[in-house]
């Protein structure tokens, strides 16, 4: 996946009317948007196909689709008719789990993102002991995108090491979590920024800025 200026909208928004006015905001600089639960809960599965339509911009769908295989296929057939490029996925359930996802994200043409360690402090306790072993098992399964932490370079930094150079590593925490774009990039493909570009007086500024700190 393309992703312009490196940077992708974590889009958590709770209406339709406020989403659509970010990514305008926005659209001149981003292509990609991360859309979670609080929009899709809150405006249906219908909110990335609009989004989608409006800006024919890349959606991925940040589900951290996390049940049994059978489930698992639901979702992802389901995310991916509503229109979304990518989806991510939990890889803590087990690969036969993620494997669900893989085919239907490959009956379609889609993409899954494995995540393999989350940006909050809390995920310490559990997520990082097996974060690498998340991460060796996608590249087993022959996984090419990942999501690694921001917030804690070590660790992405390792995420790195164990899914190879060629893998593609979008990297959530930059901003309103303490991560830096700048930093992050060493080691990501992509930065993702949510309420520090969606809460901003005025969103392009804000994205500016942060394409601006990441110049050379």
């Amino acid at each position: 996946m393309e992703v312009k200026n490196k940077i992708i909208l974590a889009l958590d928004v709770q209406n339709m009317e406020s989403a659509l006015k970010i990514v305008e905001d926005v659209s001149d600089y981003l292509d990609t948007i991360k859309i979670g639960y609080p929009l899709a809960l809150a405006e249906g599965l219908g909110s990335i196909t609009r989004i989608k339509k409006e800006f024919n911009c890349n959606v991925i769908a940040d589900f951290k689709v996390a049940d049994i295989p059978e489930t698992n296929t639901k979702i992802a057939d389901l995310t991916f008719q509503a229109g979304a490029d990518a989806l991510i996925v939990h890889g803590f359930v087990g690969g036969d789990s993620v494997e669900a996802c893989l085919e239907s994200a490959q009956k379609q043409r889609k993409e899954v993102f494995l995540l393999t360690e989350m940006s909050h402090p809390g995920a310490s306790r559990f997520l990082k002991p097996a974060a690498e072993d998340i991460a060796t098992m996608g590249v087993e399964m022959g996984i090419k995108n990942y999501v690694a932490p921001a917030t804690k370079l070590d660790r992405l930094r390792k995420i790195r090491e164990i899914v190879g150079d060629d893998a593609f590593i979008i990297s959530p925490g930059v901003g309103a979590q303490g991560g830096s774009a700048k930093k992050t990039l060493q080691f990501a493909d992509a930065a993702i920024v949510g309420r520090s570009i969606y809460l901003s007086e005025s969103p392009k500024n804000a994205v500016k800025s942060i394409i601006d700190s990441i110049k050379p």
